[in-house]
């Protein structure tokens, strides 16, 4: 009885509760009496579905278009899952089946993330994404779901939009940038810019996004952070949220809930909120967009877009980086200025260099950034980024406005372009001084010229009583000085006097030409490991303020925690605040030579343009050999001179030894090199020509084969000139002296030219059999009394040892004042001159000049016959 009792019971009450139920549903239907009666969830979820068949968008590179306003889905709160009013839906498969999302004209691109599930089929999703439009994800990129999202999203942003008008960079501390690595193509094609991992690089990035924010920039920035950054980086990644489409700038933010442990995460503008669960993603109400009325979001789960396959990848890459390279193709055009020389360099000098993205990128020499350091690896394209530059300046500003020192140290010819040539007399009206193939010698010349000016224009400023160029009267024009070295380092190859006298006139034209209008260019593969600079290089490099990094020169940047450089050739980070983070702009640059034919129409533009007193600059040529046929015919004079060839120095002056009547002024060519025997025929000939006819005798001694060729052209030159030639032999010789030495008497000019003197050696070492005397006796005595009648030896010895021997000891070294050394050893000429840091290295088509009556030392380019190559000597 009591279990019927029971079971009676609880009919009653399910009765009760089904009349309850009928009751409210009875109540409903009143209220809906009248209504239209809805669609069939199965029915809509069919409809979105043929939709998005027949949406489906074109062929990349095809003209047509879907039609917007078929894609008008139901007001907001309709339909859930419905597509967002002004917008079509992606068909499944999206990119990797070459379709796109259409945006309307003015909002943003609807982009499928995958498909809405219900019970009676799925649907496609879209959201809106673009300028001001964000998405935040709970997770972040580890999850590989949230990985594949991002990627999904990236790929479909890009195939919706124009070529060229989307830049996304990426931020990933979590994973190290491996959410993108399945993106690389897109980074090749030049659409997917670097992907910041470290705090320095986020901050970097970041303040580039910042800077791309506050300009309004055209150009779409996807900043997508794959996971969450530090606390101070993720505040500043949540307000670029909130600057609103204007800004330009759409966040994909993983990593949203991933905080740190008691802090909120921050609250974001403009953006749909997605969480995952297991298997499904929960979608938000899109901002403006909603899916629901009350703000609970799409109702229904999502499944998530799977990875499109590596081919569509690099097929997108492909289509966006050839629209990108034809669309943002960089010309040398595109640096100049519409008309010539229009600008004023009194505040500073300005030109463009290159683009940032679509936005040109202007570099300038002034109080801010008045010298600039850059640094690349061979091949990273240092040259071409320098002639950008200068090319720039010089269609800018004119030659009364701005002037050029120009220096090489490679084995190139960076420079040559600017400079008259035998096949073209046209050169760079600009160019003050130009080095190809500089020497360190020639260097250190250039930087004492500057130093020179830097003390002219210190006295002008003393004049008018002021401490800047830009503060001079207009009565005062002093142009800008920019000088550009390439491959410095050369400079202060070990560290000898030469190298430490370097960095000392380098530091101070860095910190003097600020004021003065004077600007240094330093440009080198790396500006680490050199001795010179230990203990000096901050001082000297912290002038710098302006540091472009090609790649493999991110070194130029300073001890930085790491730093991401560039890796494309015709790319660089331009960094204004001497290599401090958060100053970094990557740009493109062009190169020059690219369009030969538009080059040589403005070298020939401003060529024609220069002022009627403008003369070619003053050129150095490493390479080239010196001939005294170059030089103007010498004047009869009274104090004849030798010639030996050219000074290295920026005026290449003639090098050359006065012969006077002081006691060893004669001349003594040291070395095995057979450039020995040219340097002698030159100085010979050179005498002649600073004589009248017949007012000047010449005693020929050839000692030495080597020397036959060059000994007879002397004879033949010194005879055209009208002059007495006399030609003997060892015994010949030691007659010879030994008369001029007992009796010098009153007579005309005479020369001993001696070839390979050391071979006469033992016939001067012989003593006469009644006398005692030796021929070395006689010579020494001709050395010191000679000149004072006008007699002078001019002689080639082979090695220093035999000319030590001739003269009688270190102690009547200055018995022969005037010495050129050829492959003569550094530590041997230093012992031989009693000299402890001579600063020499023995090579071809070089000689050091001494003379040590002045004292002075030199580098010069000897003299040798036309068509005589030193260098090719055995």
């Amino acid at each position: 009885m009591g279990r019927l009792a029971s079971a009676y019971g609880q009919a009653v009450a399910a009765h009760r509760q089904a009349r309850q139920r009928w009751t409210v549903a009875r109540a409903l239907l009143d209220r809906l009496a009248g209504q239209p009666v809805p669609e069939r969830t199965a029915d809509v979820v069919a409809r979105l579905a043929r939709l998005a068949d027949a949406l489906a968008a074109p062929l990349p590179g095809s003209t047509d278009r879907a039609d917007p306003t078929v894609a008008a889905g139901p007001p907001s709160g309709g339909v859930p899952g419905g597509p967002p009013p002004g917008h079509v839906v992606v068909s499944p498969g999206g990119p990797a089946r070459g379709l796109r999302a259409t945006p309307s004209d003015d909002g943003p691109a609807a982009v499928r993330i995958g498909e809405a599930s219900t019970a009676d089929g799925r649907f496609p999703l879209l959201l809106p994404l673009g300028a001001g439009r964000h998405l935040a994800v709970d997770g972040d990129a580890r999850d590989p779901r949230v990985a594949v999202l991002l990627r999904v999203l990236v790929l479909r942003l890009l195939t919706t939009a124009a070529p060229g008008s989307v830049r996304v960079v990426g931020i990933d501390p979590a994973a190290w940038g491996a959410t993108f690595i399945p993106l690389r193509p897109l980074r090749d094609a030049g659409v997917l810019g670097g992907v910041a991992t470290t705090e320095v690089e986020i901050g970097a990035l970041l303040d580039a996004a910042e800077a791309h924010a506050r300009a309004g920039e055209a150009e779409l920035l996807l900043v997508v952070a794959a996971s969450a950054p530090g606390p101070r980086e993720l505040a500043r990644l949540a307000a670029l949220t909130h600057a609103g489409p204007s800004a330009g700038v759409c966040v994909l933010f993983a990593g949203r809930a991933v905080t740190t442990p008691g802090q909120a995460p921050p609250t974001l503008g403009g953006t749909t909120e997605v969480r995952l669960d297991e298997r499904y993603a929960r979608v938000g109400d899109p901002p403006g967009y909603p899916f629901s009325a009350d703000g609970t979001g799409l109702p229904v789960p999502v499944l998530l877009d799977g990875d499109p396959p590596a081919a569509a990848v690099q097929a997108l890459a492909d289509r966006l980086g050839a629209q990108v390279r034809r669309d943002t193709a960089l010309h040398l055009a595109d640096l100049l200025p519409e008309r010539r020389w229009t600008g004023s360099a009194r505040g500073g000098l300005t030109t463009v260099v290159g683009r940032c993205g679509r936005t040109p990128v202007s570099l300038a020499f002034d109080d801010a950034t008045p010298h600039w350091l850059v640094g690349g690896r061979t091949g990273a394209g240092k040259t071409v980024f320098l002639l950008d530059v200068l090319y720039g300046l010089a269609a800018r500003y004119s030659p009364a406005e701005l002037h050029l020192w120009l220096l090489d140290f490679k084995e190139g010819v960076s420079f040559t372009e600017f400079v008259p040539t035998d096949r073209d007399p046209s050169f760079l009206p600009h160019a003050r001084a130009v080095g190809v193939e500089s020497d360190r010698e020639y260097g250190l010349a250039v930087l004492r010229e500057l130093r020179r000016e830097l003390g002219r224009r210190a006295g002008l400023f003393k004049r008018h009583g002021v401490s800047k160029l830009a503060d001079l009267p207009d009565t005062e024009p002093v142009p800008r000085t920019v000088a550009v070295i390439d491959e410095f380092h050369v400079l202060f190859a070990g560290n000898d006097r030469l190298a430490r006298e370097s960095v000392d006139l380098l530091e101070e034209l860095a910190r003097k030409g600020r004021s003065y209008g004077v600007h240094l260019v330093l440009a080198s593969q790396s500006t680490s490991g050199v001795e010179a600079l230990y203990g000096r290089a901050e001082s000297l490099f912290g002038q710098f303020a302006l540091r472009v990094a090609l790649p493999g020169g991110e070194a130029v940047l300073g001890p930085r925690a790491t730093v991401t450089g560039p890796t494309r050739i015709g790319t660089a980070l331009v960094n204004t605040a001497a290599g401090a983070a958060g100053a970094d702009t990557l740009l493109r640059f062009p190169d020059a030579h690219a369009d030969a034919r538009q080059l040589a129409r403005l070298r020939y533009e401003l060529w024609d343009a220069r002022p009627d007193d403008t003369g070619p600059p003053e050129v150095f040529r490493g390479y080239a050999t010196a001939h005294l046929e170059d030089e103007p015919s010498p004047a009869a004079t009274r104090r004849p001179a030798v010639l030996v060839g050219r000074t290295v120095d920026v005026a290449g002056s003639t090098a050359r030894f006065d012969l006077d009547a002081s006691p060893g002024r004669h001349l003594a060519v040291v070395g095995t090199s057979t450039t020995g025997a040219h340097v002698l025929r030159a100085a010979a000939l050179s005498l002649a020509g600073q004589h009248r006819p017949g007012e000047a005798e010449f005693v020929l001694a050839v000692l030495v084969a080597a020397a036959d060729e060059a000994a007879d052209d002397t004879a033949a030159g010194l005879k055209a000139a009208g002059h007495p030639v006399t030609q003997v032999d060892a015994a010949g010789l030691r007659a010879r002296i030994a008369g001029l030495a007992a009796d010098p008497g009153e007579r005309a000019r005479t020369y001993l030219v001696v070839f390979g003197v050391d071979a006469a050696h033992a016939v001067l070492a012989a003593a006469d059999p009644d006398t005692y005397r030796t021929g070395h006796d006689d010579l020494r005595a001709l050395l010191r009394a000679g000149p004072g009648h006008g007699v002078h030896l001019l002689g080639w010895w082979r090695g220093l040892r035999r000319l030590a021997d001739d003269l009688g000891g270190s102690q009547n070294r200055d018995d022969v004042a005037c010495l050129v050394a050829l492959n003569v050893p550094a530590d041997d000429l230093g012992l031989h001159l009693g000299v402890t840091d001579l600063v020499w290295t023995p090579r071809p088509n070089r000689a050091l000049l001494v003379d040590r009556h002045v004292p002075r030392t030199a580098l010069i380019v000897p003299f040798v016959r036309p068509g005589h190559h030193p260098d090719e000597e055995h």
